[in-house]
């Protein structure tokens, strides 16, 4: 238990620390597009186009975090097989914290008192959780599971992709969501995932809890991408604390066997809840534009951050 709440506590740092990098190059990006040409970089409906994405992701501060994200993840991965999902995805969804404590020094944000009030009920949530969590189940589950579950990643991801892209600069929110909910399936997928234990390569290669890994893990990634370019650092990262840890740990719970210690299941319960709540509502008083601040990353650029 101990080992795997400090993997889960690393996992989360990287993934705090890689969404405020990815964050400060996307809008270094965004400021050199907009510095050019107003409509640069900006689909119809207002969003970020394809290329102003992938300008993103090859800033320096991005792919620094996209490597801790890495990082995160085979971490993560660890965490979700020693831990219940409930536990694991929650602690994990705490770089939030980090998320928000790292974007006061390097994006410039002032976190209001509702923000800093919702930070302490998450903090509150996962002492709640650590406390009443009990044994991992053991994973396994019927062959259709592995198909529900890249079925539903293709279609959620597939899905999202394009109405994301419809709503163009209304859909931060939305795609931090979405993105969560990618993640959250690879928490499942590699609780699932069979040929780990004994490793047999095969076998992993044959398993649809693979390829539901790899599809909600690569476009999730993009769908973040999206959220941080057209939104709050902090409400888009509250988003998908709540994509990545209701489901999982809901699906852990119901079907792979995740328990609570006797006679704390209702401690469990209200840490999930508030933890949830939590995520919300730093997502709810981090609008996109409530902190209007210049990241110091760029401001040798001398212009105002422009949302794409």
């Amino acid at each position: 238990m101990i080992i795997g709440l400090v993997t889960a506590v690393a996992a989360s740092a990287c993934y705090g620390t890689g969404s405020v990098l990815q964050a400060v190059g996307s809008r270094k990006s965004a400021l050199r597009e907009a510095a050019s040409s107003p409509e640069a970089g900006v689909t119809q409906h207002g969003g970020p186009s394809l290329s102003s994405t992938a300008k993103a992701a090859v800033t320096w501060e991005f792919m620094v975090g996209s490597v801790l994200d890495f990082l995160g993840f085979g971490l993560g991965a660890l965490a979700a097989r020693m831990l219940p999902l409930f536990l694991s995805q929650t602690v994990i969804s705490a770089n939030l914290i980090v998320t928000a404590l790292l974007s006061i020094k390097l994006l410039g944000v002032r976190l209001k008192r509702p923000e800093w009030a919702s930070i302490a009920v998450v903090c509150a949530a996962l002492v709640l959780l650590a406390t009443a969590a009990g044994h991992e189940g053991s994973g396994h589950t019927a062959r259709s599971t592995h198909w529900w579950l890249l079925i539903i990643s293709v279609v959620l991801m597939a899905g999202g992709t394009v109405a994301v892209r419809l709503m163009g600069s209304r859909a931060a929110i939305l795609a931090g969501l979405l993105s969560g909910l990618g993640f959250g399936a690879i928490g499942v997928g590699v609780r699932i995932l069979d040929g780990i234990d004994p490793f047999h390569l095969p076998t992993l290669l044959a398993d649809p809890a693979l390829y539901a890994i790899l599809i909600s893990g690569g476009v999730g990634m993009y769908l973040h991408t999206v959220a941080l370019q057209i939104g709050s650092v902090n409400g888009a990262t509250a988003a998908l604390v709540v994509g990545e840890t209701i489901l999982p740990g809901i699906i852990g719970v119901l079907l792979l066997g995740d328990a609570s210690r006797e006679g704390f299941a209702w401690v469990a319960v209200l840490g999930f809840i508030l933890a949830v709540a939590g995520a919300v509502a730093v997502a709810w008083f981090g609008e996109p534009d409530s902190h209007g601040a210049t990241p110091p990353a760029v401001d040798e650029a001398k212009a105002p951050v422009q949302r794409v």
